[in-house]
């Protein structure tokens, strides 16, 4: 079959091979939808160093005195740590990186006030099952002792239409794996939205691990936030 110029020839016979033109694609983009933040702050040295040493010395006075909860390797203060004068520099960081991460989300200049903040010690062996933190915009948490073997935390895929189907891969990515081990450190400060599962894997150390743990929400919320968005 004769062509005209600038057309590609198809030998129609069946001992004939088909000849088709060379397809041309360009570069896929990969879009990133609904993508999922941690917030993640160092303090300086200078900074954390003599903050620890004050809230060290007041955990121990908390857990001398009997108060707290102990469940196994785990102990746990009371939730209204941010209320006690020992607590105030913490509180400080905490309230300007919750600023900060408003401010990155582009959320509308909005009051909020800390809900619920408690001491984590985990001793050697312990652990800390997956779970989220109902009823608040943000949480986080602020290391004041992280050695090796208790070093990281795990966040998980928080959609779980994600394991209806898990095919083997050749390599974890950030695209198919559905837990992100982070690693931390003493004056590492992180704050991620309150709803992102996380647990904490086994204290494989030889020394407790503490953390102190925070919630934070919109102050007044059902008054400010919560009429329907289409209103006015």
């Amino acid at each position: 079959m004769r062509a005209a110029s600038g057309s590609i020839v198809i030998d129609e016979r069946p001992d004939k091979r088909l000849v088709q033109p060379a397809m041309k694609v360009s570069t896929p983009d990969i879009v990133r939808l609904f993508p999922t933040f941690v917030w993640c702050r160092r303090l300086e040295q200078a900074c954390y160093e003599p903050l620890d040493r004050d809230l060290m010395a007041y955990v121990d006075t908390l857990i001398r005195s009997g108060c707290g909860t102990r469940t196994g390797s785990a102990w746990q203060s009371a939730h209204r740590q941010h209320d006690r004068p020992e607590f105030s520099v913490l509180i400080a960081h905490i309230e300007r990186a919750a600023r900060d991460v408003l401010a990155f989300l582009k959320v509308a200049d909005a009051p909020f006030h800390i809900t619920g903040c408690w001491v984590n010690v985990l001793d050697p062996g312990g652990t800390h099952a997956m779970h989220s933190h109902p009823n608040n915009y943000l949480s986080g948490v602020y290391y004041l002792r992280s050695q090796a073997g208790a070093d990281t935390i795990n966040f998980h895929d928080p959609r779980p239409q994600t394991t209806v189907i898990r095919p083997p891969v050749t390599e974890l990515t950030a695209y198919n794996t559905d837990q992100v081990v982070l690693p931390v450190s003493e004056g590492t400060l992180l704050v991620f939205p309150a709803w992102l599962p996380h647990s904490v894997s086994a204290n494989t150390s030889a020394h407790a691990r503490v953390s102190v743990s925070f919630n934070i929400m919109f102050s007044d919320y059902d008054t400010t936030m919560s009429p329907p968005l289409w209103g006015n």
